[in-house]
């Protein structure tokens, strides 16, 4: 049964790797699930990889608060969270009033608090969209408040498990390319005593940026997984170190070899014949297959270009934006400057979280969160109905349906 309970403030589990055992060890933990009626729980990334916090959540405040100020974050996992969002706050409306008609006005400005927590990725108006649908849904056919709630709870829980099955499926598409690397390493002459394929990836795609298994790293993973010898080269990710702080503890806790490198040595490694594949995720993905990602990857893109070295962005369908064609249009998110600025990080003479200037206090900082990469730079998109070519053509003829709907809508 569902129950409306007082608002609470979040509640922290606070514990150390020395009390908790995550997916290395067997015990294995989505990013984002439902505790009971009334809590949401997270995984705050914001204290990875230092500290291990689970955050609970019981208001569309709090979950808006926790995509706003990142912790969580990943295309899908605030496609997600939004979803989840959503139901929080059917669940509030709910206790307040039966009126179906006054619980979708409310709702829809709940909602569109979420969608402006974050503009860039198209995952997180997916989230909030398909729960909205949903009670909408079940009020038309004469179903109460109750019948609202119950349908919210399933939609947000279909989006994630949906995200889970999509990212474990790119993961299969990407583990046969690593394994054609592999094989192609292996017949080299020049390669016999070097055989291992290196992956170089830019943020943070895995697990944690989704529901589960990522949509980068989840080709990792499952070649890894199939004994694949593999080393991933981790860029740090400034300003926020996603790839320094939330890949390589991923990385780290798979058993999965790899390097943390700063964000500039990406060319050199491509250049010295260090990289064999560059895979990313993506936020948004244009119909023509221009793919916007963390901000650094248009760079990576170029180098790989320049290389010869196949470059291939990993995205569920959630991410593809069917309205747009070109990615010039993408909203990008600027951030504050103070990320720029300033560093955080763990003291190792004390161990306690630390926060140091980076620059004179009088500069300013510019702190554009993404940047756009070409769909001519793209070798190929892996999604969770195998590799598309990054064009029109190549997303309809993995995803006719959804392109048929935007044919037939654009031609009307």
């Amino acid at each position: 049964a569902f129950s409306s309970k007082p608002r609470r403030t979040p509640l922290f589990h606070r514990l150390t790797f020395s009390t908790i055992n995550m997916r290395v060890d067997g015990k294995w933990y989505r990013t984002i699930w439902l505790k009971d009626d009334d809590t949401v729980q997270i995984i705050d990334q914001r204290h990875l990889p230092h500290e291990f916090v689970v955050e609970s959540l019981s208001t569309t405040e709090e979950m808006a608060a926790a995509i706003k100020d990142m912790h969580v974050r990943g295309a899908g996992l605030i496609g997600c969270a939004a979803a989840y969002g959503m139901y929080l706050a059917v669940q509030a409306i709910a206790s307040q009033t039966k009126d179906s008609a006054m619980l979708l006005e409310r709702l829809e400005a709940e909602a569109q608090k979420l969608r402006e927590t974050r503009p860039t990725a198209v995952n997180l108006c997916v989230g909030v969209k398909r729960v909205l649908e949903a009670v909408r849904s079940a009020l038309t056919e004469a179903g109460g408040v109750e019948t609202a709630i119950v349908a919210a709870r399933m939609e947000a829980a279909k989006v994630t498990d949906e995200d889970a099955d999509f990212c474990k499926r790119i993961g299969e598409t990407g583990a046969g390319i690593l394994q054609e690397v592999h094989k192609t390493k292996l017949a080299s002459v020049d390669a016999k005593t070097d055989c291992v394929v290196n992956v170089l990836t830019h943020c943070n795609a895995g697990w944690l940026a989704f529901a589960d298994w990522g949509s980068a790293l989840s080709p990792v993973y499952a070649a890894f997984d199939k004994g694949v010898p593999i080393h991933v080269w981790v860029d740090e990710t400034r300003p926020r170190n996603q790839g320094a702080s939330l890949t390589a503890w991923e990385l780290a806790k798979h058993g999965v070899p790899h390097t943390v490198i700063a964000d500039n040595t990406g060319g050199h490694l491509m250049r010295n014949n260090m990289v064999d594949i560059v895979i990313t995720g993506a936020d948004r993905v244009t119909r023509a297959g221009d793919a916007c990602n963390k901000i650094g990857t248009y760079l990576k893109a170029l180098a790989a270009k320049d290389n010869g070295i196949p470059f291939y962005v990993a995205l569920p369908s959630s991410t593809i934006d069917w309205s747009l064609h070109d990615g010039a249009d993408i909203p990008i998110e600027k951030r504050g400057d103070e990320e720029v600025k300033y560093a955080e990080g763990l003291c190792v003479e004390d161990g306690k979280r630390r926060k140091v200037l980076l620059t004179p206090l009088e500069s300013q900082a510019g702190n554009w969160a993404f940047d756009v990469t070409p769909s001519r730079l793209v070798t190929g998109l892996l999604t969770e109905r195998g590799l598309a070519e990054a064009s029109l053509p190549g997303l309809a003829k993995c995803f006719p349906a959804e392109a048929k709907k935007f044919l037939a809508k654009h031609d009307q």
